[in-house]
């Protein structure tokens, strides 16, 4: 087991994987920039480095003073979190060349899964299902025509390399899709660094339903259930849950079994997330597979009682899983709130500034994961999350009314935040029924 971890993120991630640290009795040190420097969680830490500007090019994303904070910190690994360098093959590289451990899968694996379309050509390996689209990336606007015709408009453009909605579009015919295809390609370009896109068949009114697993370096795979991250703003997840609502059994212990099957196709280790999206018939695709822990992660925790986070650093170290798939049950229903620092009157612009007071809500079934408190002056350079609010009930009618409950207890002065647009999304008829899919928000709230 590893003595010392560094971990390579901030906020909330950075306080969940310094608590886990701390219950195993492992030493954590912190890395922040100017702009976290008097953060209150990095007094938790056993050490904290500054590594540069209030940027994140000048900080959490500078390779070399992270690693000089490591072997100044004399730590034996290095933990990611999610964003910034978590999906990092070069940084992952890195450290195994200077004999730290990257808790993460490895870099071979991380580049095979990490571009989409390589992805895919493993996922029609391992007999997972995927979009019809093209078999390989788009060259020109003549082969963009051509394979259009073949699988039927609409059809969605893809960047290869892309993520949170860039370099994606959607084209109902030719004359749309000959502009999308350049406008995809530019914007992937000045995203990513890399321009590929290619093309799938437009599923309307998905739902966006992704698996949790974890992997140990032994050969042993296992699951978590699925997370329902339907409930989506242009592209950007609002509310995630566990089970998926509606779901039948048939369709859930299928696309749980694929994700397994994907992921030991692929030598994957540690803990990462196998997404699909499911149609109105409950068929389901393969899209894409996030080598890291992910933001929503507290919700399958709670609905498996097991701690992703620990399991993470245990499977890193070389242990193996003690836990088989009759081991992990799915108990109840969990529902996860992003409170942002946005003013969802103002078209969600981001809100940074000075929190002068919070109030955190509490009762049986509610967690707050937050690095935030009063005084804390919320930075304008990074994502705009403050806090993870998350509720765990017996039933999904009981964890949507424990959340409404708690959104009216949490009370935030200084900053605007997303918490009264999250209510307003609870109390829509469509999501308590559970008939949501990936537009349902632009739908109810912001169609004319």
């Amino acid at each position: 087991m590893f003595n010392r971890i560094l971990i390579a993120n901030r906020g909330e991630i950075a306080l969940r994987i310094i608590r886990a640290c701390k219950e195993m009795g492992i030493e954590a040190v912190a890395v922040f920039s100017e702009a976290d420097r008097g953060s209150a969680y990095l007094e938790l830490a056993d050490e904290a480095y500054c590594i540069g500007g209030p940027k994140s090019a000048d900080s959490y994303l500078k390779i070399d003073q992270l690693i000089s904070a490591a072997e100044v910190g004399n730590v034996d690994a290095i933990h990611p979190g999610y964003g910034f360098l978590a999906e990092n093959s070069h940084f992952n590289e890195v450290c195994r060349s200077c004999n730290i451990d990257f808790i993460g899968p490895s870099p071979e694996a991380m580049d095979l899964l990490g571009d989409k379309n390589q992805a895919r050509d493993l996922a029609r390996a391992a007999k997972v299902p995927v979009v019809p689209g093209s078999d390989g990336l788009i060259e020109d606007e003549d082969q963009a025509v051509e394979v259009a015709k073949e699988i039927g408009y609409p059809v969605l453009i893809k960047a290869t390399a892309g993520g949170g909605g860039k370099g994606m579009r959607v084209a109902e015919d030719e004359s749309v899709l000959k502009t999308a295809i350049q406008q995809a390609q530019n914007e992937a370009k000045a995203a990513f660094g890399n321009a590929g896109v290619y093309l799938e068949k437009f599923v309307e009114k998905p739902r966006h339903v992704e698996v949790q697993i974890l992997a140990d370096q032994h050969g042993k795979v296992v699951h978590l259930w699925e997370r329902d991250c339907s409930t989506q703003r242009r592209h950007q997840k609002l509310i995630e849950e566990s089970p998926a609502p509606t779901l039948s059994e048939e369709t859930r212990n299928e696309i749980c079994a694929s994700a397994v099957r994907l992921v030991k196709h692929a030598n994957y280790t540690n803990a990462g997330t196998v997404e699909f999206i499911v149609d109105a018939q409950e068929n389901f695709y393969f899209i894409e597979v996030n080598a890291r822990i992910q933001v929503e992660h507290p919700v399958s925790e709670m609905v498996t009682g097991l701690d992703l986070i620990k399991w993470q650093i245990q499977i890193a170290s070389g242990m193996p899983l003690t836990l088989t798939q009759d081991d992990i049950p799915c108990i109840g229903a969990s529902i996860e709130c992003r409170i942002n620092a946005e003013d969802p009157d103002r078209f969600f612009q981001p809100c940074p500034g000075k929190i002068e007071s919070i109030q955190i809500p509490g009762g049986l079934g509610v967690r707050f994961d937050s690095h935030a408190h009063a005084g804390y002056t919320v930075p304008p350079y990074y994502d705009s999350m403050i806090g993870k609010l998350i509720v765990h009930k017996p039933t999904r009618e009981e964890a949507i009314a424990c959340m409404i409950r708690a959104l009216d207890e949490l009370r935030v002065q200084g900053i605007a935040t997303t918490a009264p647009f999250h209510k307003m999304v609870l109390e829509h008829e469509s999501f308590a029924n559970g008939s949501i899919d990936t537009g349902f928000v632009e739908r109810a709230f912001f169609s004319e």
